[in-house]
């Protein structure tokens, strides 16, 4: 097949030949090579920005540096103004890759990478699709995500999949007789994979569990399928596996940096070391051991048109102990920060245990086919639902019995069922909302 991809990036200007040549050479790196270039490519990317980016010479305050622990945390506030004015000498909104971030956050920005960094996330991308037998020129990509509206939006992202050898199934209507169209795709074409946002594509799983059907048996093409942005729980996992008849390949990124864990076929969430230097710190920004959770925190090595340093993305992970600088593995994503309950005891609680052990509950019968909760006040939540039936009294009462037992007593909730759940313009969906401000 013509190598459509390839070319598209090259006349784009994005030199993908060239950096995939470089990501070979850093893969292949020993432990104690990879070592001196990570060390080297950390202090090569500071130095560039001080001499050359007016806006982090602010930001850190001197020219040079000694230490890295002290270098400033970025974090997303530190872009909330106009990107003119954050690009380094050379670089011109012309001549660089532009895009905006999801504001899944809620401090959405419009950011840059220089175009031979930018070859190098899509270096990152095929060869960790690679993994599983997929290849960006040739294999036909079953696209779960949202899509714009608009005529002109519209048609350039369908230009783009035709480029990227993708079809696109739009999410933002998921009903029955919608689903039922998907599978008729899935009965006509030869998909080589599944990538997109988690819910919408464990709603599919959803579906053909009902009518008893395994994918892989409709299309036999089928090899991997990639979720990404959304949480993958294991229930969600084993579900997804059993009726697609695939192995389910969990990937965590971010636009404005990279892929920046995908699990490997031996099942670990792998860390891209290779264009990004990750890092877990505590409140007070000191770095932890391997195996303790914090804030992570990352640095894009090669990004020299836009400086992404020691820049705090706002999830919590854990590095797992197994680690090495070369291949960091990542144990547990265990959510954003900025996605806290704040209880009347004055714990704080990650939103995404609400989520979880509702979910457990929620989901048994096959009722409730997906759910958001929304903190409203500090003692009251409000459970958003779509399902066959209203949930019955004593669902409820299991709910209220277990987030109880997990968290703390004299919490009120009230459910609401609805057609469907609001998603963001991109299409995803936001498990757990807090809408209180923090103290």
């Amino acid at each position: 097949m013509f190598p459509f991809f390839d070319l598209s990036l090259q006349l784009n200007g994005f030199p993908i030949k060239e950096a995939q040549a470089e990501l070979r050479k850093i893969v292949a790196f020993s432990e104690e090579e990879f070592e001196d270039f990570l060390e080297n490519k950390k202090q090569e990317i500071v130095d560039y920005h001080l001499k050359n980016n007016s806006s982090y010479q602010k930001l850190v305050g001197k020219t040079s540096f000694n230490n890295w622990k002290d270098l400033p945390i970025m974090t997303k506030k530190d872009f909330q103004k106009p990107l003119i004015e954050r690009l380094s000498k050379r670089y011109s909104p012309k001549n660089v890759y532009v895009n905006k971030t999801s504001g899944s956050s809620g401090d959405p920005f419009i950011f840059a990478k220089d175009k031979y960094c930018h070859a190098l996330t899509w270096a990152s991308n095929i060869y960790r699709f690679g993994w599983f037998g997929i290849d960006f020129n040739s294999s036909l990509q079953a696209r779960f995500y949202g899509i714009p509206l608009d005529f002109i939006g519209n048609k350039k992202e369908r230009f783009k999949d035709f480029l990227g050898n993708r079809f696109r199934f739009s999410i933002f209507d998921m009903s029955d007789a919608v689903l039922e169209g998907f599978l008729k795709k899935f009965e006509t074409k030869k998909f080589d994979y599944i990538n997109g946002y988690t819910n919408s594509i464990v709603l599919f799983a959803k579906f053909l569990q009902q009518k008893n059907i395994v994918l892989k048996n409709i299309c036999p093409t089928l090899k991997v399928c990639v979720v990404t942005s959304e949480m993958l729980f294991e229930e969600d996992k084993i579900l997804l596996e059993k009726q697609f008849g695939i192995p389910v390949v969990n990937e965590y990124g971010a636009s404005e940096l990279d892929l920046i864990a995908f699990q490997n076929p031996d099942g670990e969430w792998q860390v891209n070391s290779e264009t990004l230097f990750v890092e877990i710190l505590d409140d007070d920004n000191n770095i932890l051991p391997y195996g303790k959770s914090g804030r992570i925190v990352i640095t894009s090595l090669f990004n020299k048109a836009h400086p992404f340093i020691r820049y705090d993305i706002g999830d919590i992970g854990i590095l797992d102990e197994k680690s090495t600088s070369k291949k960091p593995i990542l144990q547990q994503l265990i959510g954003r920060t900025n996605d806290v309950a704040l209880l009347p005891s004055g714990k704080k609680s990650p939103g995404l245990t609400f989520y979880y052990v509702t979910k457990s509950i929620i989901e048994d019968d096959g009722n409730v086919k997906e759910f958001v909760i929304k903190q409203t006040k500090i003692n009251t939540f409000e459970i958003e639902y779509v399902s066959k039936t209203e949930l019955n009294l004593v669902q409820i009462q299991k709910i209220e019995a277990a987030i109880a037992l997990y968290l703390e007593k004299g919490l009120v909730f009230t459910f609401v069922r609805k057609e469907k759940l609001e998603r963001s313009k991109s299409g995803k969906l936001k498990q757990f909302v807090s809408l209180i401000k923090s103290p």
